[in-house]
């Protein structure tokens, strides 16, 4: 990577899909989302002097992924006319690998396209100068430690996680990964079309400055937010409910999809040819997606675990399809009340943040003592009556009471629809996995994320400030999962994001990217 001028760097988030599993898929439901602190990052430099001093050679594009192994891919940018780009993968060389990454070339390849559009192919070229040296890694949730822990001789813990470098080498190709579910592929999507519409001046440099839902967003935000969803339904063959990459845009969410009709022009072979930004215009009215913005409760924290086991999501979800198509009168019903469960959720939660600022003092009591003792017992203290925080404090524990009994409403009904539909939504590996973590002092409730499965589950904890470590629910949490026999439950350290969505970095400001960037 060049050393001047600065490159650009993005980042963009994973995701936990707490409520709206299946649902989410249709548009008259919604899923609540949450953009985990686990990030992927894409830096974008310019390559150094053309192979040959002088020439005037064709423009090239190096990618490199070094968590992985031969995972270097070499493109060569031609222009067929006045307004056609092509991306071309050069064949295996010394320096380049031999195998193909449809993620990759496809948001080059499209990126690049609309940029041509918007700022002419002369002003593109420009730009491009010799080419573009990038890099694109992931913090070390998004694959499984487990190998590189037992490497170290190191238990499956938090603690041990915070001592594996960042951005830790895989020690595998990249086919051979084991994911952990955060959404991966729509962050690193969103990372990279994201850095190269900044860095190819497409959108204007503020475009990531403004947070919030699409009413507050720049236009340039969304119009990165169409793009990877048509980058990334693109690469699967599919256009999916698109949770995953709208959480690493907008962040944290309550997320209604688009209509699939909106990209039918663009997914077919031969669309490569035809106008980009007239169907992924911010200003285009089909994309009537709505993002309203959702955080979890101050001084809760959100919990995530891998599961070795693993589950087919696309299985998962073809069956239970097929089970709503031919039950439909059923379905139907049970949809409406899981949806109902989901969107008091989210309003339950919303709420308790509402309440912790205007009265922090006795938020911050009612967490600190519901932390110590089971949710069964959180109304129990006759103390309660007798402070003078009492009104306030029983508002806080209802609040928490509220959220812990609609997250197991969640889990009730999902598993109805599980065993309607013959598949294992919460399996019973998990139901007594999630039962024995929740039932855990400070433990507010908790399930398995998006599709279901084997694969992970997902708690929110109380989180009380000026607490003993030893004392903390996660903490307990933490012990219940070291312990635990019947599955492999590993952490991971990813918490919910504080930022909203994609966002501008400095390089040296990310602990680990340059170094892991610099490295040839």
């Amino acid at each position: 990577m060049s050393s001047s001028p600065s490159p650009t760097v993005i980042s963009a988030p994973g995701k936990v899909l707490l409520a709206g599993g299946y649902l989410v898929l249709d548009p008259a439901y919604s899923g609540v989302v949450v953009s985990t602190s686990s990030r992927f990052y894409t830096v974008v430099g310019s390559l150094p002097q053309p192979p040959a001093p002088g020439g005037d050679g064709p423009i090239h594009i190096r990618v490199r992924s070094p968590q992985f192994l031969d995972a270097t891919w070499l493109y060569i940018v031609e222009f067929d006319g006045p307004g056609a780009v092509r991306v071309e993968q050069l064949a295996d060389n010394a320096h380049g690998a031999a195998s193909k990454n449809k993620f990759v070339h496809l948001a080059l390849q499209r990126t690049l396209a609309l940029a041509a559009e918007l700022k002419s192919v002369g002003t593109l070229q420009n730009t491009l100068e010799y080419g573009l040296d990038i890099t694109i890694v992931g913090d070390n949730d998004f694959y499984s430690q487990r190998a590189q822990l037992a490497a170290n001789n190191l238990p499956p813990t938090l603690d041990s996680l915070a001592k594996l470098p960042h951005f830790n080498t895989t020690r595998v190709r990249l086919p051979d990964v084991h994911k952990t579910g955060l959404g991966s592929s729509a962050a690193l999507i969103t990372s990279l079309v994201s850095a190269l519409l900044l860095h190819l001046h497409v959108i204007p440099v503020d475009a990531f400055a403004t947070e919030g839902g699409t009413a507050s967003a720049s236009a340039g935000r969304k119009l990165a937010h169409n793009l990877a969803q048509y980058v990334h339904c693109l690469a699967q063959g599919k256009v999916g409910s698109g949770f995953d990459v709208s959480a690493a845009v907008f962040g944290s969410q309550l997320y209604t999809r688009f209509d699939p009709a909106v990209l039918a022009p663009l997914m077919h072979d031969d669309a490569s040819s035809q106008p980009l930004h007239p169907i992924l215009s911010p200003s285009n009215p089909a994309w009537n997606h709505r993002v309203e913005p959702f955080k979890l409760p101050p001084q809760t924290r959100l919990m995530l675990a891998d599961v070795d086991a693993g589950s087919d999501t696309p299985s998962l979800v073809g069956k239970v399809l097929k089970w709503r198509k031919e039950n439909s009168e059923e379905a139907k019903q049970l949809w409406g009340t899981i949806d109902s469960l989901n969107q008091t959720l989210s309003k339950t939660l919303l709420k308790l943040s509402a309440v912790a600022e205007k009265n922090p003092e006795a938020y911050r009591k009612s967490v600190k003592y519901i932390s110590t003792i089971q949710s069964v017992q959180w109304l129990a203290n006759p103390n309660i009556a007798g402070n003078e925080h009492h009104s306030a404090m029983k508002e806080v524990i209802e609040g928490f009471i509220d959220a812990h009994t609609l997250s197991q409403g969640i889990r009730e009904n999902m598993r109805t629809m599980g065993e309607r539909a013959g598949v294992p939504i919460e399996p019973p590996e998990q139901t007594a996995l999630l039962d024995a973590c929740i039932s855990a002092a400070g433990v507010i409730g908790g399930g398995v994320p998006g599709a279901g499965g084997y694969d992970a589950i997902w708690l929110l904890v109380c989180d009380p400030v000026n607490c003993a470590a030893e004392e903390l629910p996660a903490r307990r949490v933490e012990r219940v999962w070291g312990t635990y026999a019947a599955l492999d439950v590993s952490p991971l350290l990813a918490s919910e994001s504080a930022a909203k969505g994609a966002r501008v970095e400095s390089l040296g400001a990310v602990p680990g990217l340059a170094d892991v960037v610099r490295a040839q």
